[in-house]
């Protein structure tokens, strides 16, 4: 970059020299110009002093005639007077004027102008020595008469009548030399003259030939650059078109250059780039948010102070979804990858130069690689829990999933146009979805309840936006498809297992048949051998469960050290999500007998009720060991039966129910105010609590905070026309009570 501004400086140095060398002559010239304007200036006013001393001479004879014919006149007359004030004027002028002519000094005019008169030669040196000579003969003999002239007590006709007869014969050699001296002097000026125009002519011409000149070689010189410049054109051009990459520059505005490379049309899908504002051909078709990060990116690009390197990791158009010009996607909707670099003239930052790839094969390709690995690890996750839970919950899982699916579905389909009728969908909507979550996270479906959290996303932003229409509940289709061909995938993988492994196997058959079954499944480079379950006691171990012959998983009971199993894990990994330590027994789940049409019923209410503990009775270890509790908290979980109703009882030895924390979570969301709260009774703020979408947690999160928990739990037993009671002592305990009826 130095080399070439050192060539430049070449290039413009003899430019720069011809300007100032004709400057100089045009400069020269004018100077010349004045001095000679100066000069004939100043011969003019010599010119014109001679004359205005002949004028003052012949003034002066004429008052003289004109006071010798009027002597005798009073002399304080206003005609005597006048005459001898001019005849005092003229004589004090003409002395002057012929001192001045005579040395080249400074003169006055009459009408009080100052003019500089010119030194003169020789010749007219003479001349008006001779009329100095014969001026001072008439003006010793004008002051005598001058003396006395104007007091009538002196008789001063002899002094008169000697300056009239002086003045007869000076005049005429005075008159005579000053014109004279006129005429060599205007003889000098014409010369002058002259000299002056042969010299303007000469200075003029010789300007104009050196300006040929110079046009000349500065043509021809600015004819071989746009050369240059033409053939460099032309070979950027090639360049740019030939480049498969989108090349353009960037200025400080954000404007685009004039030039960049053919490629960029197609890839940015606009015709016309060049001069155009960046953000004008990017607004529309990125976000606003990218679009102000770009526009701050690139300011940062321009800041010296920050590194290159640095900043290039926050660039935020790397791998962007560009969409097509009309904002919608479609063909033209492409992903573009916009590098950034610097762009130096000596230690400035002049330009940023912008490389763009279309890199919308290479993002599908990431995309649909990351789509296999996920359903990848989607598939080893479902072998890990159909090897490691009793094939009889996977079953009953498989079959509330679809049950609870259908439920939704028709949810959808029953008509709804009022606000009351959509609100009472979105919440049934809601208690389906947190149900199926539910039993997803128990089996450690992770794919399952990742889904089913979008979902609930999606219900919670419906539920807090007020106004429903039916539209609203469209994108929710797609949850339900995605969440129906899970389960079926976990169905069909587990009628593989059925089908690859035979009625009576040992535990060594049956490690072989899942690995065949695993291959079947999934690339083999992708599949990993399901371990054995990590706590023996809790999981039955992959290897030595039972299986049944055929297409169908074995539907006997599971034993209830499983049922107790399956509570006892699912507690577990919330506690642990949640950062907290649980401890889950019960005395009567194992010999008490539930009859088929409440299995499902009490298995969703035991698992709300024990995710509500963990999640919301439970303290942190800390918390608890601060209030002298012990770090790991104990859940109870006993179902009891007689000749009408089956109980369920649920208690935990947490914090118990904050009756103020209620109050003040439902100020905080508008839905009362301060007055009403503190009027209100603890079975009114419970009754608070178990309404759809409340909850005393401060943020949502897998296992709670959407205030759906106990919502399901009120609707379940509203249904099968149970009863719910909750007895709480804040700081030690809360214990739900659940009574259904057998019939």
């Amino acid at each position: 970059m130095a080399t070439t501004s050192n060539v430049d400086n070449k290039r413009y140095q003899g430019l720069i020299v011809s300007i100032a060398l004709f400057l100089s002559l045009i400069g020269a010239l004018l100077a010349f110009t004045f001095y000679t304007s100066s000069l004939l200036e100043r011969n003019t006013a010599l010119i014109d002093q001679t004359n205005q001393v002949a004028n003052s001479a012949q003034a002066v004879i004429k008052d003289l005639f004109d006071l010798d014919s009027s002597y005798g006149e009073d002399t304080n007359s206003p005609h005597i007077q006048r005459v001898l004030e001019r005849l005092e004027q003229n004589t004090a002028l003409i002395t002057n004027s012929i001192a001045a002519i005579g040395q080249g000094g400074q003169v006055t005019d009459l009408d009080g102008n100052d003019y500089t008169l010119p030194k003169i030669n020789e010749n007219s040196q003479a001349k008006i020595s001779a009329a100095n000579e014969q001026w001072q003969l008439l003006e010793p003999k004008i002051q005598s008469y001058l003396k006395d002239a104007d007091n009538i007590m002196v008789d001063s006709s002899d002094e008169l009548i000697q300056a009239v007869e002086q003045a007869k014969t000076s005049s005429l050699f005075i008159n005579e030399s000053l014109d004279e001296l006129t005429d060599e002097v205007f003889i000098n000026a014409e010369r002058q003259a002259d000299t002056i125009r042969l010299i303007q002519v000469l200075g003029v011409a010789a300007i104009f030939a050196y300006f040929l000149i110079f046009v000349f070689f500065f043509v021809r010189r600015l004819r071989d650059t746009d050369a240059e410049a033409l053939a460099a054109r032309r070979e950027t051009q090639e360049i740019m078109e030939t480049v498969n990459t989108g090349l353009f520059l960037l200025d400080k505005d954000l404007n685009i250059g004039q030039q960049h490379s053919r490629a960029l049309t197609n890839i940015i899908g606009a015709d016309t780039l060049a001069g155009e504002n960046f953000t004008n051909v990017l607004r529309g078709r990125i976000s606003d948010k990218d679009l102000n990060t770009t526009r701050q990116f690139i300011e940062q690009l321009y800041n010296p102070r920050v590194k290159e390197k640095l900043v290039d990791s926050l660039n935020p158009l790397n791998k962007v979804m560009l969409h097509n010009a009309h904002g919608a996607d479609g063909a033209d909707s492409r992903y573009l990858d916009f590098k950034f670099s610097r762009v130096y003239e000596n230690k400035d930052i002049a330009r940023i130069l912008v490389n763009v790839n279309d890199v919308s094969d290479a993002v599908y390709l990431e995309q649909r690689l990351e789509k296999e690995r996920s359903q990848n690890d989607m598939q080893i996750e479902m072998l890990t829990t159909i090897l490691n839970v009793n094939p009889k919950i996977i079953n009953e899982f498989i079959t509330n999933t679809k049950a609870h699916i259908d439920k939704m579905n028709n949810i959808l389909k029953n008509p709804g146009s009022s606000q009351f009728e959509l609100e009472g969908k979105l919440k049934a909507i809601y208690r389906e979805m947190h149900s199926l979550k539910g039993e997803a996270s128990a089996l450690k479906l992770h794919s399952f309840t990742k889904i089913a959290s979008d979902a609930e996303d999606k219900l919670d932003a419906l539920q807090n936006q007020g106004k429903l229409s039916g539209n609203n509940f469209l994108p929710l289709a797609v949850h339900l498809d995605d969440l129906l061909s899970l389960s079926n995938t976990i169905e069909t993988l587990g009628e593989r297992i059925n089908q690859a492994t035979p009625k009576s196997v040992s535990a060594t058959n049956n490690t072989h048949a899942t690995q065949s079954v695993a291959s079947s499944a999934t690339p083999a480079s992708n599949i990993k051998t399901p371990a054995a379950s990590e706590n023996q006691s809790t999981h039955q171990s992959a290897m030595s469960m039972p299986v049944a012959s055929g297409n169908d998983i074995d539907l006997s009971d599971e034993s209830d050290d499983d049922q107790l199993s399956y509570y006892q894990s699912f507690a577990q990994d919330i506690a642990a999500r949640q950062g907290k330590q649980v401890q889950l027994s019960s005395q009567t789940l194992a010999h008490t007998a539930i009859p088929a049409h409440l299995k499902n019923v009490v298995k969703e209410i035991s698992i709300q009720l024990l995710r509500n503990a963990v999640v919301h009775g439970i303290e942190t270890p800390a918390v608890r060991q601060s209030a002298d509790k012990p770090a790991v908290g104990t859940i109870d979980l006993e179902i009891q039966s007689d000749s009408r109703d089956l109980v369920i009882t649920l208690q935990d030895d947490g914090q118990g129910i904050d009756y103020d924390s209620i109050r003040q979570k439902l100020i905080a969301k508008g839905r009362f105010d301060a007055e009403a709260t503190a009027q209100m009774s603890q079975g009114e703020l419970l009754k608070q609590l178990f309404m759809s979408g409340f909850s005393t947690k401060e943020h949502a999160d897998e296992d709670g905070g959407r205030g759906v928990g106990l919502d399901i739990i009120k609707a379940q037993v509203k249904e099968y026309d149970g009863k719910l009671n909750v007895n709480s002592e804040l700081g030690k305990m809360t214990r739900f009570t659940i009574t259904l009826p057998k019939a």
